[in-house]
């Protein structure tokens, strides 16, 4: 099967729908509701990473358009209730949100932006390494402070 959010830049907005082979549908603010039940973040903040549409497209695919559309018609909790399949399906979710990537042996990146909107750093706190403008290796360089007790218990990132 040919995975084309595996290729840079195969999710562009410009592509949506074509190169994902999952036509865009009224179902996104069915899955938005969902990815907010089962990550714990508002509507709002997952739509602010801009990734929504692209998240609904990977998942359509991944799970397939059966297991997708039970999954957005029977969950309305995540629960012990569910059967394997469904929480199979809602973890994949969940960690897509999470990681930016899709489960599996090994799990996909979905995008640089994916990994770097990826809300375990928001859960953390935190930036994604090396995602700063500062890049990788920032944190070696010294920088000028003008008060020289500024950031004596560190950055946090």
């Amino acid at each position: 099967m040919n995975k084309p959010f595996r290729e840079r830049g195969a999710w562009s907005a410009r592509q949506l729908g074509t190169d994902a082979r999952v036509p865009l549908t009224d179902d996104l603010p069915r899955f938005t509701d969902l990815s907010a039940r089962l990550t714990g973040f508002d509507e709002a903040s997952l739509q602010t990473t801009g990734l929504t549409e692209v998240y609904r497209a990977v998942a359509a695919q991944e799970l397939g358009v059966e297991r997708y559309g039970r999954l957005l018609r029977e969950v309305r909790e995540p629960d012990a209730a569910m059967d394997d399949e469904l929480l199979a399906a809602a973890q994949a979710v969940t960690y897509l949100w999470y990681t930016g990537s899709w489960p599996g042996p090994p799990p996909t990146v979905v995008s640089p932006r994916a990994y770097a909107e990826g809300l375990v750093w928001k859960a953390a706190g935190l930036k994604a390494p090396a995602t700063d403008p500062g890049g990788y290796g920032s944190w070696g360089e010294t920088g000028e402070r003008t008060d020289p007790d500024a950031g004596a218990e560190g950055s946090g990132r």
